[in-house]
C-alpha cells in the first residue's frame, strides 16, 4: 500500500486548500482513513478520520466546522477540504490508513502513511 498526499501550499489566513491522498492497492475501500499534521517542534496530531464508507467522520476540535474530510472509493482517494485557514494550521499534513476498527485518534492505530504535504498559512 502506498499513499501519496498532495495539494499543500502557501495561502493567506482565511483562505482554503484541498488536500488529496491517493492510495495504491485493491483494499482502499475496506479501510478507514485519517489525516494528521505536524507543526515544527510539535508532535504529530490527529486532524480527522473517515470510515470505510464515508458515512462517519470525526474531527479534532481545532478544525471542526472548518475542515471537511471525504473519500472517493472508486478513485481510491481521500480528501481534506480546509476552509477559513489560520496561521496555526501551518504544518506538514499526512494521510494514513487506520488498521483498527475503533477510532481513537492514536497514531499507533494507523499502519500506512503518506509522505506529507506542507501547508503554510500566512497572517
Amino acid at each position: 500500500v502506498q499513499l501519496q498526499a498532495c495539494g499543500g501550499g502557501l495561502v493567506q489566513a482565511g483562505g482554503s486548500l484541498r488536500l488529496s491522498c491517493a492510495a495504491s492497492g485493491r483494499t482502499f475501500s475496506s479501510y478507514a482513513m485519517g489525516w494528521f499534521r505536524q507543526a515544527p517542534g510539535k508532535d504529530r496530531e490527529f486532524v480527522s478520520d473517515i470510515n470505510w464508507s464515508g458515512g462517519r467522520t470525526v474531527y479534532a476540535d481545532s478544525v471542526k466546522a472548518r475542515f471537511t474530510i471525504s473519500r472517493d472509493n472508486v478513485k481510491k482517494t481521500v480528501y481534506l477540504q480546509m476552509n477559513s485557514l489560520k496561521p496555526e494550521d501551518t504544518a506538514v499534513y499526512y494521510c494514513a490508513r487506520r488498521q483498527v476498527s475503533t477510532m481513537s485518534g492514536r497514531l499507533d492505530d494507523y499502519d500506512y502513511w503518506g509522505q506529507g504535504t506542507q501547508v503554510t498559512v500566512s497572517s
